[in-house]
């Protein structure tokens, strides 16, 4: 008897002693780089250069150099704003598409040491970079490909100058996280006077590969994200409205072309490890425009950003818009310290660390990888199924009957991105009720879903390319934030004001006060002819809470304007109020006009152009001339030029000039964005003195 015990203690001490062998990789996996980029989650783009001073988007490249002379200019306020907000580092644009240098490169006179601002002896690079160490974040930087001021541009000696700005900008500012090139190559520019269209092919032009080799030896820790030629390390989502896909896989294939749908979705079965960057702006454009003061996004609004990008297994960069004077606007660091403290609170309580775990299936029995290693807060430590478990469950008990939001999971990308779907069920009044389901996971994926009271969750992965590997998983009950109302206005002058949200009670102003729920409530559509301003907000009764503020200024009325010499009844769209509704304009070949009739005599100084707002859309104007008449015979053009960005980036177009007495306006599509003969609308409109 005692040579069995015996033998039942050696053989339990033996098999204990048994190690269980880790899981094997599964396709490309992160680099140690890629790794502690992801890890970052969330930084800042900083825009500032000469289109500041000018209201572009795009500068042309002729921009006068004396323009540049910032009176606050403050690198350490707009630091300390981004660390406070909850931000790991800060990309700064060291030079746009412009040619503008904002540090005194030897390798163009187009540079801040020909600036009147500190005479010719600041380095914005130089003030951001200490301003970074200081507070404990890391420095990014943005070099432009494309130089409108270059006279080298488009022709081999180029090269050679961009790289030594890249050699610059990498040697002189201690260490850098991420080097940012813009996808946008070629068109028109002042090229040292010439003033002239060149074209260059973005594949070959550049000749990336030496290029990315000096990078790394310059700076051996860090990412290249790059949207104009070889693959990098970090990848473009396709938009800049502050989403990535639901389906989101870090991978890419190292070569071939990488369409809308492989850039937002990524690659399943991918060779390379390319994980997705979101970007984005806290306004609607990347540079300070004053008139988009008062469209700064909300702090619903950018949580809702950060659920589709954090929490979609991407990164965060968002980005501050630079005023003139040199600092963030007030605003803007309002919306931003809120954001990062809502963030903090949705987060700080993770319902499942106290709790019971139990796995369907644990890897070898071993406790190395039990349930319990999916709710220890490390995420270096993971549970994981044995070789060839692809589907498995983990029940969480919260002992109690818990309410709850929110879901997260975390897969141990070391070795490799694995779930393919999964799905939540919630254990409430004895039944288990499906509550939400999703698909890829990655480094990080955030569920959201209506409050739910249970006793327990069930984490059901449904689908895997290998054994699954969870090292986190987060339950968390977040503030609910009211969104902002939409306000719109159609062509017969209603107004209506709308929200996603369920419940709400809207109130409003018309006359340029802050709207309290002691304001005009909102019963149904009304009338506000001519010019306008209205201030709405959400409110609810139940909770007692407002949403932010939502601020529209409507100019004249619509109510008698007529497109000209057009028989299409769709036509009409393009005035409706809706920015929803579009209408192509086709023809044999560019120019295309647009001639609409205002129905009386304005004084009008500007217009206004909203593109085809479908992310597949057509028709997108880029380059334009603007006519104005009094008679629809003789025309005056008042405005020409370029929507900068406009593809990706497809906001409301304003465009300012001298005032003039009209009723006739003239809209001459000379090009699109996809080199077409279709100009797209989804709304015009004009700007009255």
């Amino acid at each position: 008897m005692i040579r069995f015990i015996l033998l039942g203690i050696f053989f339990s001490i033996f098999f204990s002693c048994v190690q269980v062998k880790s899981p094997e990789p599964i396709g490309p996996v992160p680099s140690e780089n890629q790794l502690r980029w992801q890890e970052m989650e969330h930084y800042a783009f900083i825009h500032f250069s000469l289109n500041t001073y000018t209201d572009q988007s795009w500068g042309f490249g002729n921009e006068d150099m004396n323009l540049f002379n910032p009176d606050s200019l403050d690198a350490r306020q707009w630091a300390r704003i981004c660390k406070e907000a909850g931000m790991k580092g800060i990309i700064i644009t060291a030079k746009h598409h412009c040619g503008f240098c904002l540090w005194p490169t030897e390798t163009t006179e187009y540079s801040v040491k020909n600036a009147p601002w500190k005479d010719g002896k600041g380095d914005v690079l130089r003030e951001m970079a200490d301003a970074c160490k200081e507070y404990g974040l890391k420095l990014g930087i943005y070099v432009s490909p494309w130089d409108r001021n270059h006279p080298d541009y488009g022709k081999p000696e180029y090269i050679n100058v961009f790289r030594n700005q890249i050699k610059e900008v990498l040697s002189n500012y201690g260490d850098v996280f991420e080097i940012w090139f813009d996808g946008a190559n070629g068109g028109d520019g002042y090229y040292g006077g010439a003033n002239e269209t060149r074209k260059i092919d973005r594949t070959t032009y550049y000749d990336w590969q030496p290029t990315y080799k000096m990078i790394r030896e310059l700076q051996p820790n860090i990412v290249i994200w790059n949207d104009g030629g070889d693959r990098a390390d970090l990848r473009w989502v396709g938009t800049e409205d502050g989403y990535v896909g639901e389906t989101n896989w870090s991978l890419l294939n190292a070569t071939g072309d990488v369409p809308w749908n492989m850039l937002h979705y990524g690659v399943e079965d991918g060779d390379s490890w390319v994980p997705a960057e979101v970007n984005t702006s806290i306004r609607p454009e990347w540079f300070y425009h004053p008139g988009e003061d008062d469209k700064v996004k909300s702090v619903p609004k950018l949580m809702d950003t950060y659920y589709n990008s954090i929490g979609h297994n991407a990164t965060l960069l968002l980005n501050f818009p630079i005023m003139p004077n040199g600092l963030i606007h007030p605003t803007d660091e309002k919306m931003a310290l809120e954001f990062g403290q809502a963030v903090k609170e949705s987060f700080a309580v993770n319902l499942a660390e106290n709790a019971k775990v139990e796995a369907s299936n644990v890897r070898g029995n071993a406790k190395g990888f039990g349930a319990d290693k999916a709710i220890d807060s490390d995420i270096d430590s993971y549970w994981a199924t044995d070789d060839g478990v692809t589907t498995a469950s983990l029940t969480i008990d919260f002992g109690k009957s818990t309410l709850f939001n929110r879901f997260m999971a975390q897969e141990y990308i070391r070795l490799g991105q694995r779930v393919k779907a999964f799905t939540l069920e919630a254990l409430v009044d004895g039944d288990w009720k499906e509550v939400a389901k999703a698909t890829t996971i990655g480094y990080k994926r955030i569920l959201r879903f209506p409050s739910v009271e249970a006793t327990k969750i069930r984490f059901n992965i449904t689908g895997s390319k290998s054994c699954p590997v969870i090292s986190n998983i987060g339950i968390f009950n977040a503030p609910v934030f009211l969104n902002a109302p939409s306000i719109g206005r159609n062509q017969s002058g209603e107004v209506t004001i709308s929200t996603n949200d369920i419940g709400p009670i809207f109130y409003y102003t018309l006359d340029g006060t802050e709207p309290t729920p002691e304001s005009t409530r909102y019963t149904g559509p009304f009338l506000a002819d001519g010019k306008v301003e209205v201030k709405a907000i959400a409110h609810d009764p139940a909770s007692g809470k407002s949403s932010p503020v939502s601020h529209e200024s409507f100019d004249i009325s619509k109510r008698d304007w007529k497109i000209v010499g057009i028989s299409d009844e769709n036509a009409g769209k393009i005035l409706d109020g809706n920015p929803s509704s579009v209408w192509h304009q086709r023809s044999d070949k560019m120019p295309i006009d647009l001639v609409v009739d205002l129905g009386a005599t304005y004084n009008v100084s500007g217009f206004k152009y909203l593109p085809d707002q479908g992310r597949w859309s057509s028709g997108i104007i880029t380059i334009y001339e603007f006519y104005v008449s009094g008679d629809n015979e003789r025309w005056k053009l008042v405005s020409e030029g370029e929507f900068s960005n406009i593809k990706n980036n497809p906001v409301w177009q304003i465009k300012n000039f001298s005032p003039v007495d009209v009723r006739y306006v003239k809209l001459r599509a000379l090009k699109n964005t996809s080199n077409d003969d279709v100009a797209g609308y989804a709304e015009i409109d004009v700007i009255t003195q």
